[in-house]
């Protein structure tokens, strides 16, 4: 049993449980499939969210009625089908991927899906893209799934950036049970997590790998 309760972090999640609760409350469609088989297809790392975080990740953006949204780590487009699916007409997501093999493949999952004219994807490394961003701000929401060692970074732009109200969601929090060894990876997302619980009202959903999630106070509150 310890196998199956692992998937979903929880103590009663069997697999039986969880493969119901997807089938009742997030079925796939043939885009969404598409899109979560991409990485397999291409020889891309499987490391996208699960359908279960997906669905999450536009009940948030639904939630706070967000329409301008910045995602760092596209890869395969899984997650920006999610969120582009969230956006109101007028809305608009920009998504950053520094691989060229992992953009070409989001573009054209996205182009599929029919998404082409509500998010910008956006080729080369986060750190010099998002200063270009920032003439577009303040956004609703900032999500992360890039390199971990840089989420304390992405974050500060995020909080600079965000409107009050807006959300900063990352996953992989827990640093693939790293998050509390001595290296600098850890101390980043260590670094991360602080700053979020500063400037955010924040909660680290158990995810199999932690979900950060923070809506943005008022900074003169």
């Amino acid at each position: 049993m310890a196998d199956q309760d692992s998937r979903a972090g929880g103590r009663y999640a069997t697999v039986q449980i969880l493969d119901y609760a997807a089938r009742t409350h997030h079925p796939d469609d043939r885009a969404l499939r598409r899109a979560f088989e991409a990485p397999s297809r291409h020889g891309m790392p499987e490391i996208q969210l699960g359908p279960a975080e997906g669905r999450l990740l536009e009940m948030l953006l639904r939630l706070v009625a967000a329409r301008k949204v910045v995602e760092i780590g596209t890869l395969a487009g899984y997650s920006a089908l999610w969120m582009a699916r969230a956006l109101p007409p007028g809305g608009h997501l920009w998504t950053i991927e520094a691989d060229p093999l992992h953009a070409e493949v989001a573009a054209e999952v996205i182009g599929e899906a029919g998404f082409g004219d509500r998010v910008t994807l956006i080729k080369g490394d986060a750190a010099d893209v998002l200063p270009k961003l920032s003439v577009s701000a303040p956004f609703c929401a900032v999500f992360l799934d890039a390199d971990k060692g840089r989420y304390d970074v992405y974050g500060r732009w995020a909080t600079e950036n965000l409107r009050t109200g807006g959300l900063l969601i990352g996953d992989n929090a827990y640093l693939f049970g790293k998050l509390l060894d001595d290296i600098e990876e850890a101390r980043a997302m260590r670094r991360f997590h602080e700053e979020m619980a500063q400037h955010y009202r924040s909660v680290c959903v158990p995810t199999p790998d932690g979900l950060a999630v923070g809506v943005r106070v008022d900074p003169e509150a």
